[in-house]
């Protein structure tokens, strides 16, 4: 396995240079309830008891890839390190067009729910195919790290790096043929929250340090459907006296369960025989202040995930005065700022090193048309006025237009260059200046 790698492609490496495999995918670790099998932290466990299995984790999900998928990818021109105006190009294609009948938003959301549920999300573009992308399950990718202060554990060295990946189809132990890709054939994506820090190159889910919060959010739905089916009452405890036989009080039993048991049944009029003596013992769900419990738990899920529960349309963000209008702009404002472009950058970053970029330019994402992000359009209008307030300021200084552009632009003045013309206010001045000298160099005739 460890020379699978080094054997398709001998021309890229060193001959008899050893590689490590670090497995991407630890072993579920999440057995915390006693005779009882939760969620486990593997994609499938994930993606099967909280993506699939909870409404809150998918709201949270939903929410992400839907705002997530709305970026463009683009060409930005670095000057100086600082950066410019972005363009396209036709290297670009395989991005907007990622795989027959895709788009970038396809691309973008894929990436995201891998990296979000499995760690990590990997993009393939193969040599033999680079007119178009692969999306490779994230439990079936087996990351192959080289190292040459320690080849024999590269896992655990200090200058381990990425050489490649193994890509079983259908998994480790499927029995398939493995795939091998060198590093510049596929794109690596672990969002910036979702970093492990037990490992070097791969990431966790950011549904791992919350999987209690999403089994207590379950049990708690369990309970509220358990309670409707179960009578929509408070539970009871009914007694019966001794001389009652036990042939007669299961017969009683199944004669009251069938006349009032299940939503159906919920508040009707309870009539008993006598000898039998009623007594509530538990609670409704106004009394166990049910509300508050789940939705404390919906908010945790929501922050762990980034996403504010106004803008989740959450039950806990859905009340009071969250839903006033500066409110939800600083709830949209914080997600996009500490969610969305963090995670757009680390894609345009990841997404490169599969591309070829011009000289001078790097790939980034274009957020302008997103309806989402329309507040900050508003507020980056103003910059600009302001900053065209500025350019006109300085071009009437005599400062070359061009000039004024680019130091703006970058906001390093330095960049400025004059043309050497004085101002009108100079001109002014000068005049002035130079109509004082000659009045004062001026003669007066002995005895005028």
């Amino acid at each position: 396995m460890t020379n699978l790698i080094q054997s398709s492609r001998s021309n890229r490496y060193e001959v008899g240079h050893s590689y490590d495999v670090n497995q991407f995918w630890s072993m579920p670790v999440n057995n915390w309830r006693p005779n009882e099998e939760g969620i486990t932290s593997d994609f499938v466990g994930l993606v099967q008891g909280a993506y699939k299995a909870n409404a809150i984790v998918y709201a949270c999900e939903m929410t992400r890839i839907s705002l997530f998928s709305e970026a463009r990818f683009q060409w930005r021109k670095l000057n100086d390190g600082r950066p410019g105006d972005l363009f396209n190009s036709p290297e670009l294609s395989v991005l907007q067009r990622p795989w027959p009948g895709g788009v970038t938003g396809d691309l973008l959301a894929r990436m995201l729910i891998d990296a979000d549920l499995g760690g990590s999300a990997y993009i393939a573009r193969r040599m033999e195919r680079r007119d178009r992308l692969m999306r490779m399950r994230p439990d079936w990718v087996v990351l192959v790290l080289g190292s040459q202060d320690e080849p024999d554990f590269s896992n655990l060295a200090m200058d381990a790096e990425v050489l490649g990946c193994m890509y079983y189809p259908g998994g480790i132990n499927s029995g398939h043929t493995p795939v091998p890709l060198l590093v510049d054939e596929f794109a690596q994506f672990t969002p910036p929250g979702a970093i492990d820090p037990l490992a070097t190159y791969r990431g966790m889910s950011w549904l791992t340090p919350i999987i209690r919060e999403v089994e207590a959010d379950s049990a708690a739905t369990s309970h509220k459907l358990m309670f409707f089916e179960n009578g929509a009452s408070p539970q009871m405890v009914v007694t019966m006296g001794p001389e009652v036989k036990p042939e007669n009080l299961k017969q009683f039993v199944a004669k009251m369960d069938d006349s009032h048991r299940g939503w159906q049944n919920a508040y009707k009029t309870l009539y008993l025989g006598g000898g039998a003596d009623v007594t509530v013992v538990g609670k409704d769900l106004q009394q166990l202040d049910f509300k508050n419990t789940q939705g404390a738990g919906e908010t945790r899920v929501a922050a762990a995930s980034g996403v504010h529960p106004v803008v989740a349309a959450l039950s806990e963000g859905m009340s009071g005065s969250s839903l006033n209008a500066g409110n939800f702009q600083s709830a949209a404002r914080l997600v996009a700022d500490r969610t969305l472009r963090p995670l757009w950058r680390n894609a345009a970053g990841s997404l490169e090193s599969i591309l070829t970029p011009p000289e001078l330019a790097e790939l980034w994402y274009d957020d302008r048309d997103i309806s989402f992000l329309q507040e900050d359009r508003k507020d980056a209008a103003e910059i600009q006025f302001i900053d065209a307030q500025a350019i006109r300021q300085l071009v009437d200084a005599q400062f070359k237009p061009e000039s004024v552009v680019a130091a703006i632009a970058a906001q390093d003045m330095t960049l400025l260059v004059h043309t050497g013309i004085p101002t009108v206010q100079g001109q002014q001045l000068a005049a002035l200046a130079q109509t004082s000298l000659n009045g004062s160099n001026k003669t007066t005739p002995v005895g005028g």
